[in-house]
């Protein structure tokens, strides 16, 4: 049996490193960052127990419920962004359809209900994918956890926290130079991550110098970050469609108004991601009453990405009456009261499509923030203006489209998807023709402008200790653009290839740990040289482009907010309250054809908002704290969904569009909890929330007039009932002795919505019933060992084909393991979904939508510190 690659040259390699870096006469300094608020805890860190016993102490010290994550502990954790160390935090749970934790959804709600701050301000992102919305939602592929000093989770809110969030607020902390002890500090780290699917090793490298003089009123942070990973995920798909058809069988019996899946096929996805972060911080402290601090970060991220699908269709084959004639079609009839195929042979004509798709595609974001604090006699006066700006899309999104005749006999239901092409085989290339080909050049764009200022006053002789005000000014503009290709057998130098022109064989075996009897899993590809040489060299000659211009919308925003918060403390008591003004001036553009001609058309509009908070914290004994909170909260709607914009489907009839006159969400929501710290790093505790929200977003499908041909169009509506999530949070930390210790945290989360127009009743939106994190670690004499389990029960998405889409549980198993060769060098070791956990998804009635599946990954490194 051959040695794998990893072990073979990586583990070598990486063992004489750690071997060669003890040579150096390195001197170690902790790198601990001085507490921001006077009378919190100290405690520094050097390992797994000392970090859980600072997040604790941050926790404890907190007057808002909150959940504290320390660098540390990003460190420790076997994840690459921040999001998947978030998945820790009880409460949060988070989308891993690309292999890694992207968005976040925080107690039973909608990753577009979170914010993500960085140092109290937004971050602009953006994404790459072309069926990729703008939402509110931050991109965490952007942001390593190597740049993070610490990061906060508010579930109950302040005055002066920013409003935007129904389930939390993440503020994520990079570090400031005069934080840090010694003059002079280095860190580094390198590591190879190993990806089982695609059976490739990657080289990860950080480092992080900070210096400071010895006075400590001037200093200087330099960090980069470079990250290289090949990614595969396989997936068997089904393409749900709204769209209602005829359907006709072999008897000439129609059955009208049917749902029918566009198709289906088995995918092979395969990208190449390089991150590059680099930061830098200049910190200054004139004298012992005020320090300035100026911030920029800029991170760069190559996509480059190929997706090869082998395809089957039913709604793609329909006429222009669109009747479609199948062969023994089977139904089901969905919650909607309508019926959808589930079965059937179709073709001869056109019964099998293939399409290799291939993306140049990007992600940029950068920041650029100046801080300021003065402290006087009895006030503080605190300023922050920036800008951050992001840009993401695909600069190429080229596609062949292959076709051949054959009859085909589908089956689909709940994650099974099953094809035979009666005659021909999927691993023959000369059964396949070149039609036509097309590019997509989608650019997505993000950028807001802010300043704030606020000022404390400090109050004595009363039970208000101090009192916060202040003012924020945000100015944020969102646009996307999309220009597309096209090209055909009546361009020049067109060529009709069949596939055996630009294939070298077939795939790899693929969906191995989603597929069962009758799924596609192997068949003849492009070979990636040949689409460049042959297929793109050929195709660009006669490629044609025009903007899209029903796909163009610009978004603009201009948010104030006042705010007034005091901080109170009597006996036992403390805590704060106060009120934010938030008032945001809101503009929608975009090209609108009802009549077949472009015309920009724009939709303005103004609202308020009035956000009380109060928060409550009773110290009962030394150990035993109670809190207690209220808010009303509000989130805007994703900027997708705010478009005017109507898009057309490249493949069927119909159209998206959005509606700029979306009402925000509202929530009054309210907790109260128990937290016992009964020894020394170790925390039992329990908090019972509810939010009740005013609206939720569902999608309506109607006939339309758009560009002068009548299609039905999917639009978001507000809906006119809210609704009630209410939850239990239980945590357990636990320190045993010996070196073992263990957290637990589970959420229930009880989510009921109302019913929409027509009177269905849907399943909240981004709603887990249970989640479950729990992690067991050792740690002694330098040596270091830790296990996690991340849980996640089914989740509901949107209305789909008459239902609703339901991703099935989740759980995932991580470890990592750390060894202190020497104060100042540790080897490391990661896993990563370790039991290759697979994504179901499928409707509320049955009907599948897709199984994907990522694979495992490894990783050894080795850290140094002087």
């Amino acid at each position: 049996m051959s040695t794998p690659v990893f072990k073979k040259k990586v583990l070598p390699q990486l063992i004489a490193l750690v071997l060669g870096t003890t040579a150096f006469d390195m001197v170690y300094a902790a790198d601990e960052a001085t507490p921001d608020k006077p009378g919190s805890q100290v405690v520094e860190v050097r390992g797994i127990r000392d970090t859980l016993k600072k997040n604790l102490a941050g926790k404890r010290d907190s007057q808002n419920i909150v959940d504290t994550v320390n660098s540390e502990d990003l460190g420790k954790f076997p994840d690459k962004n921040v999001a998947d160390s978030l998945q820790r935090v009880p409460g949060i749970s988070v989308d891993r359809t690309w292999g890694e934790g992207r968005d976040i959804f925080v107690r039973g709600t909608d990753k577009s209900l979170n914010m993500t701050q960085l140092n109290g301000q937004s971050v602009a992102s953006a994404y790459w994918w072309k069926n990729d919305s703008q939402s509110r939602g931050f991109n965490y592929d952007i942001l390593p956890s190597e740049l993070v000093g610490s990061l906060d989770v508010y579930k109950s809110p302040s005055a002066d926290l920013d409003e935007g969030s129904i389930g939390g607020l993440v503020n994520v902390k990079t570090r400031k130079p005069l934080q840090f002890k010694a003059p002079l500090t280095g860190q580094f780290s390198l590591e190879a991550t190993y990806s089982d699917l695609p059976k490739k090793t990657d080289p990860q490298v950080s480092g992080l110098v900070n210096w400071k003089n010895d006075e400590g009123t001037m200093g200087i942070l330099l960090s980069l970050s470079k990250q290289k990973r090949t990614m595969r995920r396989d997936g068997l798909e089904n393409f749900t469609d709204a769209t209602k058809y005829t359907i006709v069988d072999q008897n000439n019996v129609a059955t009208p108004n049917a749902y029918a899946s566009w198709g289906g096929g088995s995918a092979i996805f395969r990208q190449d991601r390089e991150r590059t972060t680099g930061n830098v911080t200049l910190q200054i402290k004139p004298n012992r009453d005020s320090d300035v601090s100026l911030n920029y970060i800029n991170s760069d991220m190559n996509m480059d990405n190929n997706n090869q699908n082998y395809l089957w269709q039913i709604g793609g084959l329909a006429d222009k009456q669109k009747v479609i004639r199948i062969t023994d079609p089977r139904f089901i009839t969905t919650s909607d009261g309508t019926k959808a195929v589930v079965g059937g042979t179709v073709g001869p004509t056109t019964g099998v499509s293939f399409e290799p798709i291939y993306r140049e595609a990007y992600i940029k974001s950068k920041v650029l923030d100046l801080e300021g604090n003065y402290e006087g006699d009895g006030w503080k006066l605190h300023g922050q203006l920036g800008s951050t700006a992001a840009q993401g899309g695909s600069t190429h999104d080229r596609n062949f489209w292959f076709t051949g005749n054959t009859r085909a006999t589908i089956n689909i239901a709940p994650d099974t998807y099953q094809v035979s092409y009666l005659d021909m085989s999927p691993l023959d290339p000369t059964k396949l023709t070149l039609q036509n080909a097309r590019d997509w050049v989608r650019k997505m764009e993000s950028k807001e402008n802010y300043v704030q200022g606020d000022m404390t006053l400090d109050l004595t002789g009363s039970f208000i200790k101090d009192i916060k005000f202040g003012l924020k000014y945000r100015d944020n503009t969102v646009q996307n653009h999309r220009t597309i290709g096209t090209v055909g057998p009546d361009s020049p130098g067109w060529q009709s290839f069949s596939l055996a022109d630009l294939s070298t064989g077939p795939s790899p075996l693929l969906s191995q740990a989603a597929a069962n009897a009758g799924s596609l899993t192997q068949y003849a590809w492009v070979n990636d040289a040949l689409a460049t040489s042959k297929g793109f060299a050929m195709y660009d000659k006669g490629m044609v482009y025009n903007e899209a211009k029903g796909e163009y919308y610009k978004i603009q925003e201009k948010i104030t907010a006042a705010y007034v918060k005091a901080d109170y403390a009597v006996d036992k008591w403390r805590g704060d309250f106060g009120v934010r003004l938030v008032k945001t001036e809101q503009s929608s553009e975009a090209y609108q054809n009802p009549n077949g001609v472009f015309n920009l058309v724009s939709t303005t509009r103004t609202y308020n908002d009035v956000l009380p908070s109060l928060n409550v914290v009773y110290d009962w004994r030394k150990d035993l704290i109670i809190r207690g909170a209220i808010a009303r909260v509000m989130a805007r709607n994703t900027y997708s969904d705010l478009s005017a914009s109507t898009e057309v489907s490249g493949t069927t009839n119909a159209a998206t569009a959005g509606n700029p006159l979306l009402k925000p969400y509202h929530a009054d929501q309210a907790e109260i909890g128990a937290e016992w710290y009964f020894a020394d790093a170790s925390m039992l505790s329990a908090t019972l929330f509810t939010k009740r929200l005013d609206t939720f977003i569902y999608t309506s499908t109607s006939q339309e007039n758009v560009g002068g041909v009548t299609r039905p169009v999917t639009r978001p509506y507000n809906a006119d009932n809210g609704a009630v999530i209410n939850g239990l949070e239980l945590q357990w930390q636990q320190a045993f002795g010996n070196g073992f210790g263990a957290i637990v945290n589970y959420t229930f989360t009880d989510a009921k919505a109302g019913a929409i127009a027509g009177g269905q009743k849907l399943n909240v939106i981004g709603n887990s019933r249970n989640q479950l994190n729990a992690s067991g670690y050792y740690e002694k004499n330098g040596i270091s060992f830790r296990v996690s389990y991340n849980y996640r029960s089914k989740s509901y998405g949107g209305l789909d084909e008459g239902g609703q889409d339901v991703t099935s549980a989740y759980g995932q198993w991580d470890a990592t393991a750390n060894w202190d060769i020497t104060p100042k060098i540790s080897l490391f070791a990661t896993a990563v979904n370790l039991t290759n956990s697979v994504i179901r998804t499928n409707t509320t009635d049955g009907l599948p939508v897709g199984v994907y599946e990522n694979g495992a990954r490894y990783s050894l490194g080795v850290r140094a510190k002087f």
